[in-house]
């Protein structure tokens, strides 16, 4: 018997609304045409039915158009002389240990997820809370920010989004709050550590900070920012007047389904986070942990691992802008955002470089924003390159393109159903991305 899926539509509402504002609304279930590909009946003594149309070729998803769309402009780029080979060329050597860390991080973060870390996690999460919805806020709360801070960003908007929309729907509550949480925490909790964003890792290349000493300036920063991140959070999606229970029932455990594959994979996050740490070279670190965690796949649970565990959507797209940002960068652009960060020093300018690189975030994405305030701003001036760095991390919440982890956190959510009312999502992320960037911008000041 042929079966037909459900898709189902939530809308993103306050916490524990329920339905109607957390009410499944499946589709694709009743009357209507077959379905394409099911088996036709054949009439008795007849013989089968031709099929009328050819089946579709699957359609390349936009990221990936745009991914394509980006190399394909880098390339031209060079083989037209509009970037100089010399020039392209150290910028892939620039950029080679980053897609290693990439590359790594995403394979680990993945297959850390189908060994069942975050569900547990998630749901032990829920237990611990104990029907608070105070004490699930908290915990949702230091569960996304460590995981944006040790795995990247992007895990967290990738990975750890239906983990907590399933986490939501366990619990009979709207998933709204829960999926916010992970889009604003995806982005305004990448300060920390190098690898918590690539742009981090190209902050501390620039002026050459080590890890740790990395950390420690942007320490008060972070705090500042995961604050008011916190503030909107509540203020908006999660507190008393936004849903219609006081508690909620929680979950029994999650078992996973492989002990050795999570015990695997647990080691493999752990170890990859001391590297860090100690000062292991970020790819290696990943690279290492990565490849403990295949060796354990590859002997219990072979089939998982495929070619599509590697992000090359990704890959192909940090190669290609970056080499159309320099690209546009020596044909004018480097002179606009020049004029933007002006020439001043101190709070004045510290300010101004944040409010920037939030603006050229929002307006096209923060990946090119930073790459594009980088060009035009010394070595030497750590202070307002990293005040850039804080308005390109903090800042890019306004609009959907702002920054990749947003645009996956969009996918995610319509891939589990989950509608985003666009005009609320702008309006709240707007006044967190500008209140965070000028209160980690001045956290910075102050640690001199």
């Amino acid at each position: 018997m042929s079966t037909v899926a459900v898709t189902a539509h939530v809308d993103v509402g306050p916490v524990g609304t329920g339905p109607p504002g957390g009410q499944l609304r499946p589709t694709g279930v009743g009357a209507g045409p077959a379905v394409r590909g099911s088996s036709a009946v054949t009439p008795a003594g007849g013989t089968p039915p031709v099929p009328t149309e050819r089946p579709r070729r699957p359609r390349l998803h936009p990221l990936d158009r745009v991914a394509i769309g980006l190399a394909l402009l880098g390339l031209g780029a060079v083989v037209t002389g509009l970037l100089p080979r010399a020039d392209a060329g150290a910028t892939l050597h620039r950029i080679l240990p980053l897609l290693l860390f990439l590359g790594a991080v995403v394979v680990l973060a993945e297959l850390t997820a189908v060994a069942g870390v975050f569900d547990v996690l998630a749901t032990r999460l829920a237990i611990t809370a104990r029907g608070s919805f105070a004490g699930l806020f908290l915990l949702c709360v230091g569960f996304a920010s460590l995981t944006t801070i040790a795995l990247n960003l992007d895990t967290t908007a990738v990975l750890l989004t239906p983990v907590m929309i399933a986490l939501a729907r366990k619990l009979n509550v709207a998933p709204g709050p829960l999926a916010m949480t992970t889009v604003w925490l995806a982005n305004t909790a990448s300060l920390l550590l190098p690898v918590s964003n690539l742009t981090n890792l190209l902050a501390a290349d620039r002026i050459t900070l080590a890890p740790a000493a990395y950390a420690a300036r942007m320490a008060l920063p972070q705090l500042a920012a995961i604050g008011v991140t916190m503030a909107g959070l509540w203020l908006w999606y999660w507190r008393r007047g936004r849903r219609d229970v006081d508690r909620f029932t929680p979950p029994p455990p999650h078992r996973p389904a492989d002990r050795l594959l999570f015990g695997t994979a647990v080691a493999g996050c752990l170890l990859f986070v001391a590297g860090i740490l100690v000062g292991v070279e970020i790819g290696v670190a990943a690279a290492v942990a990565a490849g403990l965690v295949v060796a354990g796949f590859a002997v219990r649970s072979r089939r998982t691992l495929r070619p599509a565990l590697l992000p090359w959507r990704l890959l192909v797209f940090v190669t290609g802008l970056f080499l159309v940002v320099q690209t546009l960068g020596r044909h004018g652009l480097d002179d606009l955002v020049s004029v933007l960060l002006g020439d001043a020093g101190g709070t004045a300018g510290a300010l101004r470089a944040g409010g920037t690189g939030a603006l050229l975030a929002n307006l096209v994405n923060n990946l090119p924003a930073y790459l594009a305030g980088e060009a035009v701003l010394p070595p030497a001036d750590g202070t307002r390159l990293l005040a850039l760095l804080i308005g390109t991390n903090v800042g890019p919440l306004a609009v959907p393109w702002a920054s990749l982890a947003t645009l996956l956190w969009f996918e995610r959510c319509r891939a589990a159903g989950v509608t985003v009312p666009l005009r609320r999502f702008v309006a709240t992320s707007a006044v967190v991305a500008v209140l965070g960037t000028l209160a980690a911008v001045l956290a910075l000041l102050v640690t001199g």
